[in-house]
C-alpha cells in the first residue's frame, strides 16, 4: 500500500511538473501599452484583440512548431516612454523575446532604440519588436532597424491615400490641420502639408497647430479657431480621449464639413459621436469591416464580440501580426529571433480582412490595402460600441505605397 501511495504521489507530482514545463514552453509576447490613465480604453481593447487573435488564429490551430502555444503577457506603460523602457526590461528579465506595442509613436521610438541597443549587447537574449500601430514614418525610414517590424500603414501612406480622396472633392479648398504635440502628430501634419501641396496646389491650409497630448480638457477654443478659419475640411491624427474631445467640440460648434481622421472609431468614440458624426467623420485605415471581406472575417468579428462584448475589432492589423509571426516561427523552425526576423522579411500573407499584406524587406513596413471609411448607420453589418453605427468602406487604395521610397539603410546581423 505504501508503495502504491508513493507511486501515485510520484505520478501526481510528475504530472504537475510536466504541466508546469508545458506552460513554461509557451511563446510569450509582451504587450506593452496603456492599461491605465486617459488612454486605457485604447490599450485594453488592443489587449483583448491580441489575446483573441493568438487564441483563434494560432493556438486553436495547433500553435507553432508542432504544438507550442502563444501567450500574451500584459504590461502597463501608462503611455510613458520612460515607463515603457522599465516594462521592457521586466519583460526581458522574464525571458520574453517578443514585444508588441502600438499606442504612441513616442513610446515606439523609445522602444526601438532600446531594443536595438539591448540586442547588440545581449546576443543570447535578443528580442523582436512587433509594432502593430505606431505610425511615425521615421520608424521605417531613418530610424529603421532589423529588429523592428511595423504591421500598420504609416502616417505618410495613410495621408497619401486620404489626400487622393480629398483631392477628388472639388468643394474642399480650405483645410485645417490639428493634432497631438508629439512625433506622430507632427508626422501627420508634415505629411498633410506635403501631399496637399503636391495634389491640391490651390487648396489653402488655414490652420496647422498641435496641442498637448492627453492634457486638454476643453477643446472649445480650438473648435472656435476652426470655425473662424472658414475651413471646409479638418484633418487630425488625434486618438483616444483627444479624438473624442476635439470631435465633439468641433461638431457642437456647428461645423458641417468632413473631419478626416486616423483613429475616430470604437473604444467608445463611435457611440459618443452617434448621429452627430454621420456625414462628418471619415477614417483612413487598413482592415475594413463593412462590408466584411469574407464569411471568415465576419465569423471572426462575431466570435470576438461574443467573448469581449465591451470591445470591438478596432485594430484589424493585430490579426495579421499574430498570423504572420506564427508563420515566421514555423518557417524558421525555431524560436531564434534572427531566423524569425529573416522569415518575416518579404513575407506575403493573405489577410483575413482581404487582400495581401507584404512585409517589405527593405524597411520592415507592411504594405497592404488602405481604405477611407465613413461613420454611418447605413449598410452596417458589424457596428461598433454596441451601437447601430459603424464604419462603411467608401474608397480603397490597393497595396498602398507599394513602390514608395524609403530612407532606411537596413543593417542586418
Amino acid at each position: 500500500m505504501k508503495n502504491i501511495t508513493g507511486m501515485i504521489f510520484g505520478a501526481t507530482m510528475a504530472g504537475l511538473i510536466g504541466s508546469t514545463a508545458i506552460a513554461a514552453e509557451n511563446i510569450k509576447i509582451a504587450f506593452i501599452d496603456p492599461l491605465s490613465g486617459p488612454f486605457a480604453t485604447t490599450g485594453t481593447n488592443g489587449l483583448a484583440e491580441w489575446k483573441f487573435a493568438v487564441e483563434k488564429l494560432v493556438n486553436d490551430k495547433g500553435g507553432v512548431l508542432g504544438g507550442t502555444m502563444f501567450e500574451i503577457v500584459a504590461f502597463d506603460n501608462k503611455i510613458s516612454p520612460k515607463e515603457s523602457l522599465i516594462q521592457l526590461q521586466v519583460a526581458i528579465d522574464q525571458g520574453i523575446r517578443f514585444i508588441a506595442q502600438g499606442n504612441s509613436s513616442g513610446v515606439a521610438n523609445a522602444l526601438t532604440v532600446a531594443i536595438k541597443k539591448h540586442n547588440k549587447r545581449n546576443p543570447d537574449k535578443r528580442v523582436l519588436f512587433i509594432n502593430y500601430s505606431a505610425v511615425d514614418p521615421a520608424l521605417t525610414n531613418d530610424k529603421c532597424n532589423f529588429w523592428h517590424f511595423r504591421f500598420d500603414a504609416n502616417a505618410d501612406i495613410k495621408m497619401d491615400a486620404l489626400t487622393d480622396v480629398i483631392a477628388a472633392n472639388k468643394s474642399i479648398d480650405k483645410i485645417y490641420l490639428i493634432g497631438q504635440d508629439y512625433s506622430f502628430g507632427k508626422a501627420v501634419a508634415a505629411a498633410a502639408v506635403k501631399y496637399i501641396g503636391k495634389k491640391m496646389p490651390n487648396t489653402k491650409i488655414v490652420g496647422n497647430e498641435l496641442h498637448p497630448i492627453g492634457k486638454v480638457k476643453d477643446f472649445t477654443p480650438y473648435a472656435r479657431k476652426i470655425m473662424a478659419s472658414g475651413a471646409n475640411a479638418v484633418i487630425t491624427g488625434n486618438w483616444g480621449s483627444d479624438m473624442v474631445g476635439l470631435g465633439k467640440a468641433v461638431i457642437q460648434a456647428g461645423y458641417k464639413g468632413p473631419i478626416f481622421t486616423y483613429y475616430a472609431a470604437s473604444n467608445g468614440i463611435t457611440k459618443i459621436f452617434g448621429a452627430q458624426g454621420k456625414g462628418v467623420i471619415r477614417l483612413v485605415a487598413e482592415g475594413a469591416l463593412n462590408p466584411p471581406a469574407s464569411q471568415r472575417a465576419s465569423d471572426y468579428i462575431n466570435a470576438f464580440e461574443a467573448k469581449y462584448p465591451d470591445h470591438d475589432i478596432s485594430q484589424a492589423r493585430i490579426a495579421n501580426a499574430a498570423e504572420m509571426l506564427a508563420k515566421a516561427i514555423d518557417k524558421a523552425g525555431s524560436t531564434d529571433v534572427i531566423k524569425i526576423a529573416y522569415a518575416l522579411e518579404g513575407m506575403e500573407h493573405d489577410s483575413i480582412w482581404g487582400g495581401k499584406v507584404t512585409m517589405r524587406a527593405s524597411d520592415h513596413q507592411a504594405i497592404q490595402d488602405v481604405h477611407i471609411q465613413a461613420h454611418t448607420d447605413e449598410n452596417i453589418t458589424h457596428p461598433l460600441d454596441n451601437s447601430k453605427f459603424g464604419l462603411l468602406k467608401e474608397n480603397t487604395v490597393v497595396n498602398a505605397a507599394m513602390d514608395s521610397p524609403t530612407t532606411c539603410k537596413m543593417v542586418r546581423p
